[in-house]
């Protein structure tokens, strides 16, 4: 009997693999949108956020966005989705640490949650991102519960990305997939001033 080779267990070792993946794809048959959560404390949820947006619309479907707290300040995903027909909606008012005024950041974020319950009962949109949205529930500029009604009741098929740090746990509790990114190192506490074209 001929002695096994390393390139015949690697293709055993890959056959396997590949069962087992099949087998987890057969067993997901249930079709509907779902709620992705995107936290914690490292850089890059916003910008998965509008990846996926780019990918939703490279496939001729529709999506909306809500940006909370960030502000009207210059997005360079803003400046190319909005070219494709995505509709923003953006808290006029930016960094809430910036305006120091709760009364002035909760009518901004009324302004915009108003937008935004309209895009969760639009069955035309497949994708819909509440970008920082965590910041205005914990914040209490509007309240989690309404939220979390707002997402539960959407249409079957749409699906929801929320970003942000410190995420309550109602919201949390209603996602379908939460990741993670985490905070190892970032340029900024090096001193590195955040650059156009990288940053935002």
């Amino acid at each position: 009997m001929a002695e096994e080779t390393s390139e015949d267990k690697y293709k055993k070792r890959m056959q396997r693999k590949k069962e087992h993946i099949d087998s987890h794809i057969a067993a997901a048959t249930k079709e509907q949108g779902i709620v992705i959560l995107l936290t914690g404390n490292g850089k890059g949820k916003s910008t998965s956020g509008f990846g996926t947006v780019l990918r939703c619309v490279g496939h001729d479907l529709k999506a909306g966005v809500a940006q909370f707290i960030k502000g009207k300040w210059d997005c360079g995903e803003r400046n190319v989705l909005e070219k494709l027909g995505v509709p923003f909606h953006v808290m006029a008012t930016g960094f809430t640490w910036d305006t120091q005024n709760k009364e002035l950041d909760t009518q901004a974020a009324q302004a915009v949650w108003t937008e935004t319950k309209k895009m969760l009962a639009d069955p035309e949109l497949t994708l819909v991102l509440l970008d920082e949205l965590t910041y205005i529930a914990r914040y209490g500029y509007v309240d989690t519960n309404e939220i979390v009604e707002a997402i539960k009741n959407r249409p079957k098929m749409q699906s929801v990305i929320i970003t942000g740090r410190g995420c309550p746990k109602a919201l949390s509790e209603i996602a379908d997939t939460i990741s993670e990114v985490k905070d190892e190192r970032h340029a900024y506490n090096a001193g590195i001033k955040a650059q156009k074209g990288i940053d935002w």
